[in-house]
């Protein structure tokens, strides 16, 4: 097989979560132009429309405006992206937030908030979309971790406890869904200048800490989660089940 075909998502169904911007703004970019099919979910009407006008390639696109907290209405939005391309093939929950403070200054609420959109929301997610995958006979799952569910960090004590229960979420949902062929993994990056970090990176200090833990020596790009996305979205890892690729540039060899 050439590698062209291994790792082809053409005429796929990818639902990506936080479409409008960052990380997942670059993913269905990804997507549509190696010929996917793809379906943007965000709260922003608006900045979906913008995505969608911005993207090619030879695959549909179609917005969905959604709060991935409404964790009641979930199965409603996998039907209605069903009942838009009449499949999913692959699923990215990709949203996410962070609150950067330290342990003791840490309220439920910013608990709350982090864990219901990076942890809770993955989990309701994936088992809305686990019916419409376990009647095609296939599906792939790719879950957004971060190397912090690996190590600890300053002001992260919410936000590490999340990508660390994703992680585990994702071993837990490869072993029960392995029967269904349905393939369960994560990605977790190293820091990557999003709209959610680029503040972050005014401290000085805080990027020369940073940078000084990365053996590469720099930040990732949103590019740099490329290769990995389309191995964990492809037939290439029609075998790897309930893994995380770390994309950190070494941060986790320590």
């Amino acid at each position: 097989m050439k590698a062209g075909e291994l790792f082809s998502v053409k005429e796929k169904t990818v639902l990506i979560t936080g479409a409008s911007q960052g990380i997942g703004e670059k993913l269905a970019q990804l997507y549509m132009a190696n010929g996917a099919n793809v379906a943007l979910i965000a709260r922003s009407e608006e900045k979906l429309k913008q995505v969608k006008e911005s993207l090619y390639g030879s695959g549909k696109v179609e917005i969905f405006p959604f709060d991935v907290t409404e964790f009641a209405e979930m199965s409603r939005l996998v039907q209605n992206v069903k009942k838009t391309f009449a499949s999913i093939d692959i699923l990215v929950n990709n949203a996410g937030t962070n609150r950067t403070k330290p342990a003791f200054e840490t309220t439920e609420n910013d608990w709350d908030a982090v864990l219901d959109l990076n942890l809770k929301s993955t989990f309701f997610l994936s088992q809305a979309v686990y019916p419409v995958m376990k009647s095609q006979g296939k599906g792939k799952i790719i879950q957004m971790s971060s190397q912090m569910a690996e190590v600890g960090y300053y002001k992260r004590a919410a936000y590490s406890s999340s990508k660390g229960g994703v992680r585990q979420l994702t071993k837990a949902l490869a072993v029960e869904w392995a029967s269904d062929q349905i393939n369960v993994n994560a990605v977790g990056p190293t820091f990557i200048e999003t709209p959610l970090t680029k503040s972050m990176f005014a401290d000085e200090a805080f990027k020369e800490d940073v940078f000084r833990r990365i053996p590469l020596g720099r930040m990732a790009t949103a590019e740099d989660l490329y290769g990995a996305m389309l191995y964990l979205s492809s037939n290439a890892s029609d075998m790897v089940t309930g893994q995380t690729l770390y994309v950190d540039g070494g941060w986790t060899i320590w």
